[in-house]
């Protein structure tokens, strides 16, 4: 405001242009005022805004001073369970010498048995009883029983010759029943008191070995009783091979498909994953039966596995699922094969009603893939989905 110094003017004869020029200038010092207000009252929301602000700070830094007498707090606890665990290593130590002098005591207690039983008076005729009783049980059976002395390495005994006398090797050479790994058990030698052991014969036949030392008149030998095993084998591999192959399409399963998946993405190989899905086979089940269902699946797999190498896998993941694993990173080249199968597989003469099927292939990058196996699945199955979009307009009746 201007300072206006009263000074000894003379009155206005017009006492209404004077009322009228302190009017204004009231209505001016009021405007100011209200403008001073006005300021006054947003300094006042401003300074309470940093008032809050320091209130908020301040919480905010007392809680990080709580945290930091807790993280305090932990770390001496880590450290007080850090020196525990180091006490209980040290007893766990001093336990496992203990245990090793106490192993040591039970070997050379059990060492000194063992001289007491071969020193023992009636051990020879205890072996030798043994030994008549071992030939009687076996001498009529399909094993073989052969004695080995233990340093000359001669045939003390074989259950295939019917003289009891010494076996030589020209009886081994001509012999009939002679074993092909008949050197390897001459040869056998070692300090355990008891071995079972397999090998592996001519044309696919396995042979479970037992060998053991005894005391064969007088003289230290080894006893090995041979079994064919090549049934046994081959009756496992079978129950193996149910397990990983589907029994409708004699293709892999669900469960060999996991399994090697592992292997890939655990082995960093370099794969490529086409996902399939057989169109229509509900239409076809419910309209022609599902004998011709399966037909209709069988249809699909041969022609799959016309077009690809039988060491590619190929598995039955579901009823109508499939998948197909090929090595290397060539889903390119899968891409356009596997429109070439589909074409074929739409247009040829395979039923009486329409064929289709819609696949996804999906890259493994070996070790830059950082997809795990649910996600590679569901990556393939999200482009499967486009394809099998593409075939329902095509074909609506039959993809659904």
């Amino acid at each position: 405001m201007e300072d206006k110094t009263i000074t000894n003017t003379p009155i206005d004869p017009n006492p209404e242009e004077l009322y009228r020029s302190l009017k204004r200038d009231y209505q001016s010092l009021q405007t100011e005022a209200d403008e001073l207000r006005t300021r006054e009252a947003r300094l006042e929301e401003e300074l309470e805004g940093f008032r809050v602000r320091e209130s908020q700070l301040r919480e905010q830094l007392e809680a990080f001073q709580v945290r930091e007498t807790q993280l305090q707090e932990e770390i001496v606890a880590l450290r007080t369970r850090e020196a525990g665990m180091k006490e209980e290593l040290e007893k766990f130590r001093a336990c496992e010498t203990q245990l090793k002098e106490e192993l040591e005591k039970f070997r050379a207690h059990e060492s000194q048995l063992k001289e007491e039983v071969i020193k023992s008076q009636n051990r020879a005729e205890m072996i030798e009883g043994y030994n008549e009783l071992m030939i009687q049980m076996l001498s009529k059976r399909k094993e073989w029983l052969l004695v080995i002395d233990v340093s000359t390495k001669e045939i003390m005994y074989c259950n295939k010759k019917k003289q009891e006398e010494r076996v030589d090797s020209a009886f081994c050479s001509a012999c009939k029943k002679r074993l092909p790994f008949h050197s390897e058990i001459v040869k056998w030698d070692s300090e355990e008191q008891y071995k079972v052991w397999e090998m592996a014969g001519e044309a696919d036949t396995y042979y479970r070995i037992t060998s053991f030392p005894i005391e064969w008149r007088e003289r230290d030998s080894y006893v090995h009783i041979i079994v064919d095993i090549t049934d046994e084998k081959r009756a496992a591999h079978n129950l193996a091979s149910k397990a990983y192959h589907d029994p409708g399409t004699g293709i892999k399963n669900r469960l060999f498909f996991e399994e090697y998946m592992e292997m890939v993405l655990r082995e960093e190989q370099d794969t490529t994953l086409c996902y399939l899905d057989l169109d229509g086979l509900k239409y076809v089940n419910d309209k022609y039966g599902h004998l011709e269902g399966d037909i209709y699946i069988q249809n699909f797999v041969e022609l799959i596995k016309t077009n690809f190498r039988s060491e590619d896998t190929f598995a039955r993941i579901g009823g109508d699922e499939f998948c197909l694993v090929l090595s290397g990173s060539i889903g390119e080249l899968i891409e356009r094969k596997m429109a070439e199968i589909l074409r074929d597989f739409q247009t040829g003469d395979y039923a009486e009603y329409q064929c289709s099927f819609s696949y996804g292939v999906v890259n493994i990058e070996g070790s830059e893939n950082h997809m795990s196996y649910d996600e590679i699945l569901q990556k393939a199955d999200e482009i499967m989905y486009e394809c099998k979009r593409r075939n329902k307009e095509k074909y609506p009746q039959l993809v659904r």
